[in-house]
């Protein structure tokens, strides 16, 4: 049974690498927008963190899922 959980826990926190690979993503796009548009650049940083923001809220719920899953399953 503790295999399972263990399993379990592991596919929980994939979630950081989906929210990585999404930031990076943003990032670049970002980078992108204020090379063609410098003048925007106040706007694109706002939308940027906040898309950042949510990105890294889901890799933290993971990480969470994945601490409950360890601690309440035992």
């Amino acid at each position: 049974m503790s295999t399972l959980i263990a399993i379990g826990a592991a596919i929980a926190v994939l979630t950081g690498i989906g929210a990585g690979v999404g930031i990076g993503i943003a990032t670049a796009k970002a980078v992108d927008a204020v090379a063609r548009q410098p003048e925007a650049e106040g706007k694109i940083s706002k939308l940027l963190l906040l898309g950042c923001a949510l990105a890294e809220a889901t890799a933290i719920y993971g990480f969470v899922i994945a601490l409950l899953i360890i601690l309440f399953l035992k």
